[in-house]
């Protein structure tokens, strides 16, 4: 058998009608099949973008709620660095006022160190003072040695002195009693009156 073509009486008028439906501009059966059909698959593609649509919306959602959580942990982040900046502020002004006092302090131990340095020249100079306030009590213990030493001179010539005056007196004495010897009485006299 082969395949040929059989006529078909219905496919000329249906040839001839689909012609003059599209002089007429009539939708055919198979336009309208046609029709149905892009109907069909423009709603399964509608369908798939609902559902695509839907999922967007979620997703929006989830997007939405997480961007909301995420610029509330940034403003929570931004809330600490504020008070961080804060408290840094306030370290970094009490750090200053610390430098201020460590270099009022630098200046006060400068101050201190030349202090220093003047009362060890006043100690040296107490020192000499000490040294020489012993030289001149050894000089004054020396010049009053020598003065009790001249005073012990002059009184040991007053006593060889008073020995000659008193040998004198004796010799005087000796002499008197040869001359006068009656005068015992005068002597006695001569004697108490020395």
């Amino acid at each position: 058998m082969s395949k040929e073509k059989m006529y078909d009486p219905y496919g000329g008028i249906k040839q001839i009608s689909e012609m003059w439906a599209g002089i007429m501009n009539i939708p055919t059966k198979k336009d309208v099949a046609n029709v149905a059909n892009l109907s069909i698959q423009a709603e399964g593609r509608f369908d798939i973008l609902e559902g695509k649509m839907l999922k967007l919306q979620d997703s929006l959602g989830a997007l939405n709620k997480e961007n909301l959580e995420l610029f509330q942990e940034m403003i929570k982040l931004v809330k600490q660095m504020q008070v961080e900046f804060q408290k840094t502020i306030q370290e970094v002004t009490e750090l200053n006022q610390i430098k201020d006092d460590f270099q009022e302090l630098r200046k006060d131990l400068v101050d201190i160190k030349i202090i220093q340095v003047h009362l060890r020249d006043i100690k040296e100079e107490l020192e000499e003072i000490k040294d020489s306030q012993k030289k001149m009590m050894r000089m004054n213990i020396l010049d009053e040695e020598k003065t009790i030493l001249s005073n012990l001179q002059e009184i040991k010539h007053g006593l060889g002195q008073f020995a000659e005056i008193k040998s004198e007196i004796a010799s005087l004495k000796g002499l008197a009693v040869r001359d006068i010897p009656k005068g015992k009485t005068k002597e006695k006299e001569f004697v108490t009156t020395v």
